[in-house]
């Protein structure tokens, strides 16, 4: 740990380093050199690693290759004043094939570039033009005709050797964490692989991905606290997405079969390790099919994300395998109580005044309205979740915590509806659609009951809503599926701050 004084010594040694550099761009300045922009790259490092690795030295030497690229210089090496070697990153790979090595000498790239070479520092961004070679040591070398200085660098980059170390700073400072560590630039590249991914694979079964409003006039679509803010011209209180789903149902209403929305949602909640107050979620609704055919689905569009991001759907997860490739298991909420935490009796788990005193040794304190199935959901949460290690999905919600979820036609209290979980955390929420407009009435009106009982997360009563429903609403199934936590798991990232580009922090003293 960093003590209070070597942080007061490092604070004058940073400080003189970006004067010094200050004053190396007020000589550009003065040049009329600074910031240039007419340099064009017409190459990439891993491109060319991809294409002339595998080229001999002689090969080079007979059949030379003009390249012309840009990139960060990461590395320097001078052999005096006649030659120089230098590592430059471009963006053109996760991995070391995104770094390429430059050679420039005296002789080639001319008395004045090799002058100014001596000069720049590690994080400016270098402008070269030369041709291929290879080295003593067999490494892929672009030997410079042509060296430019791009944009100055004013602050240093972090010890090459340590990297940045600082947790808290790697999420501030994206920007810096991008450029030093190559498993941050591999961790999103993967995120944007998964969701490309997802759209393909919705697009490739005939969903069309929509637009739905992010400011709402009324909360709703899920159980949770929003933010809420004022719209100044129309004089109104107004919040901010919890979820798309009323809209996304709408739409379905309005005769759109399968519409799909890659959204972004926010929640007035606690931040954690899973939990960001602004999170991406994949929602999608299905007219003519139901929770069965969800869950099959579903486990199909995180399975090929997994292939198309990671390599395969074999993942290692906290050192532990995790595997996409099978089928999903599928239990009760009172099946996963037994199988997890086994010791109660049927009876018991059918008692809720025994729940009750149960849920009481975990320090939960059930609302007073909560009945049987949401007892059985709470004894769940803290006995069998965290267990659920191996994609599962937890079928056969409570109505009462189901709001939106169509009820089952066989078992009183039951919907259809269910999470998936794996690695003890829920990845998604899915359920045939509630389509029977009345019905929706009462349970938004139970919601309200609940609100006013004291349930800051229950929902509002949507009179826009219902009048859509009474319009009429093929049957549908819909779900939503957390793609930050599934990033989380594909990149084997222990906390979602590490696949959110910029996560919320407290604000920086």
């Amino acid at each position: 740990m960093t003590t209070d004084i070597q942080e007061q010594a490092a604070a004058p040694d940073e400080n003189k380093i970006i004067a010094e550099r200050r004053a190396k761009l007020a000589a550009l300045r003065e040049q009329g050199i600074a910031f240039p922009n007419d340099f064009r790259p017409e190459h990439k490092a891993a491109d060319l690693h991809a294409q002339y690795d595998g080229k001999t030295r002689e090969e080079l030497e007979e059949n030379p290759v003009h390249v012309v690229l840009a990139g960060r210089m990461m590395l320097k090496r001078e052999a005096g004043k006649k030659a120089a070697f230098a590592t430059l990153q471009d963006a053109s790979g996760p991995k070391a094939d995104g770094r390429i090595q430059i050679y420039a000498t005296l002789d080639l790239t001319g008395e004045a570039a090799m002058a100014a070479l001596h000069h720049y520092d590690l994080g400016d961004i270098l402008g070269v033009a030369g041709t291929l070679f290879k080295t003593k040591t067999d490494e892929l070398t672009i030997k410079v005709s042509e060296l430019r200085l791009i944009t100055k660098s004013l602050r240093p980059l972090p010890d090459k050797f340590h990297g940045l170390a600082d947790q808290e700073t790697k999420y501030r400072q994206r920007y810096v964490d991008l450029i030093m560590n190559e498993e941050t630039r591999r961790t999103f590249k993967a995120r944007t692989a998964a969701i490309s991914s997802i759209r393909r694979f919705m697009e490739k079964n005939e969903f069309m991905e929509v637009e739905t409003p992010m400011l709402h006039t009324i909360p709703g679509g899920a159980a949770a606290k929003p933010f809420i803010t004022h719209h100044n011209a129309l004089d109104m209180q107004m919040f901010l997405r919890i979820a798309p789903e009323l809209y996304l149902k709408r739409l379905v209403v309005g005769g759109f079969d399968r519409v799909f929305e890659i959204n972004r949602n926010f929640r007035n909640e606690g931040v954690s390790i899973r939990h960001n107050p602004e999170f991406t979620m994949m929602e999608f609704y299905a007219a003519y099919t139901d929770y069965k055919w969800l869950m099959d689905f579903t486990e199909a569009v995180i399975r090929q994300a997994a292939i198309d991001a990671h390599g395969t759907a074999t993942l290692t997860y906290g050192g532990r395998e995790l595997d996409l490739a099978k089928p999903f298991h599928r239990l009760t909420i009172v099946e996963a109580i037994n199988k997890y935490a086994p010791g109660y009796t049927a009876e018991q788990l059918n008692d809720a005044d025994f729940i009750k005193e149960e849920l009481k040794k975990f320090g939960v304190k059930p609302f007073a309205t909560a009945g049987l199935g949401a007892l059985q959901l709470a004894l769940f949460e803290e006995t069998a979740e965290a267990q659920l290690w191996e994609p599962t999905y937890i079928i056969d919600y409570p109505v009462e915590v189901s709001p939106l979820a169509r009820a089952s036609d066989t078992v009183a209290g039951i919907t259809e509806r269910f999470e998936l979980f794996m690695v003890g955390r829920e990845i998604a929420n899915g359920f045939s659609e509630l389509n029977d407009a009345e019905d929706q009435s009462a349970r938004f009106l139970a919601q309200v009951a609940a609100k006013d009982a004291g349930d800051e997360e229950a929902m509002f009563y949507d009179a826009d809503y219902i009048r859509a429903l009474e319009y009429g609403m093929p049957p549908a199934g819909g779900c939503g599926i957390g793609i930050d936590r599934l990033m989380m798991i594909i990149t084997d990232s222990p906390n979602i701050r590490d696949v959110l580009l910029f996560p919320h922090l407290r604000r920086e003293e």
